[in-house]
């Protein structure tokens, strides 16, 4: 049999999915474009980094710890912090290899071929591609024409049918988020059959913003089955040593979750740091507030330019441009500023920016001025 042969006896699910867009990096920018300095604005990542406190335990883990071991396959050290914390049962953790590790082993765990989901566009892709992986269909519901959730859209697509609903809050690409209200809303027009997997993977920067709901808290009071996931890949400043974490509504969900996972999915330096990176909640909140501030003075930026950015609680921007995003990136990484277009159908003319340094955040206002139009 030819590998074209092969390839087309494969499950038409599999061989139809998109690409994820991982976006670029840094070190292929620097190369093609000949740029000595590289704006890396696309993966919301945070450019503080992580803590000084992790940084002295990985140097210290080169000189006292093994390579030589498997890792905690329970993450145990890690496990009890976050249950201390979030005053939830240990056994009711998952963790992943970042979040979107748990993302993946939640659509193998509970879905099945022509299962219905629903989640919303402009989305996470990941949202999409890992349920339509196992075959499930999936409905996309768009946010408002404001770039806000439309919970009355999303009430109308919810039925006893939908087996999955998938929401991000703070949305990624968007950035908005659901107050107390409107998740309430949501919750109680969903069927028991429903799990609701609420990703917070931008929870940190929003947790305190006015009117952000207490989601762990609206979830359990719900009654529904759910999965709440959230990631040291962002405020934390750990994206390279993938680390995630969810919370199940019951024991049972956890359960299964685990017999999906693959045992050793968390290496064992990420789970140390990740947990001298939650002891330090120092380093997190000086990282929110050095976005919060850049992120707005991008927003005032993009305003004069003619721009209206979406609302954002999170880390990043995402706006119209008015014409082909994808182009218009493109001409952009001759400045050595990576953004990320978006590619969903209805949304080509519309990026999503990160929060950088405040040299990297004027590198993108002048490549972007620079740039459009052309």
């Amino acid at each position: 049999m030819s590998v074209t042969a092969f390839i087309e006896s494969l499950r038409a699910e599999v061989r139809g999915l998109p690409a994820y867009n991982a976006g670029l990096s840094g070190e292929f920018v620097r190369a093609r474009y000949g740029v000595s300095h590289v704006a890396k604005l696309g993966s919301n990542e945070n450019p503080r980094g992580a803590s000084a406190a992790v940084l002295a335990h990985l140097a210290e883990f080169t000189t006292t710890g093994t390579l030589a071991l498997y890792p905690d396959p329970s993450c145990s050290a890690l496990r009890s912090l976050i249950a201390e914390r979030l005053a939830v049962d240990p056994e009711q953790l998952l963790f992943g290899n970042g979040s979107e590790d748990l993302l993946a082993i939640a659509a193998h765990t509970f879905l099945a071929p022509g299962d219905e989901v629903i989640t919303v566009i402009p989305s996470f892709g990941l949202h999409i591609i890992y349920p339509q992986s196992v075959g499930a269909k999936v409905v996309t519901v768009p946010m408002r024409a404001d770039f806000e959730f439309d919970v009355d859209a999303l009430i109308a697509a919810v039925s006893p049918r939908t087996r999955m609903l998938i929401v991000s809050n703070p949305s990624n690409p968007v950035g908005c988020a659901m107050d107390a209200t409107e998740m309430r809303r949501l919750l109680n027009a969903v069927s028991p059959g429903t799990l609701v997997l609420w990703d917070e993977a931008y929870f940190e920067y929003a947790a305190d913003e006015d009117g952000y709901p207490d989601s762990l808290a609206i979830l359990r009071e719900s009654g529904l089955p759910w999965l709440l996931l959230r990631t040291f890949s962002k405020a934390y400043g750990l994206a390279a040593l993938r680390v995630g974490y969810g919370v199940a509504s019951a024991l049972e969900l956890a359960d299964l979750m685990n017999r999906v996972r693959t045992p050793f999915n968390i290496n064992q330096i990420a789970q140390q740091a990740a947990a001298v990176a939650f002891n330090d909640q120092a380093h997190v909140v000086a990282s929110v507030e050095a976005a919060r501030a850049g992120r707005e003075w991008m927003r005032a930026a993009l305003v004069r330019l003619g721009i209206n950015p979406a609302r954002s609680c999170a880390n990043f921007l995402f706006f119209d441009c008015g014409e082909d995003a994808t182009k218009l990136a493109g001409r952009m990484l001759e400045d050595g500023v990576i953004v990320k277009p978006w590619r969903e159908a209805g949304y080509e003319t519309c990026m999503r920016v990160s929060v950088g340094s405040t040299a990297d955040n004027a590198l993108f206002i002048e490549s972007f001025e620079r740039r459009r139009g052309r």
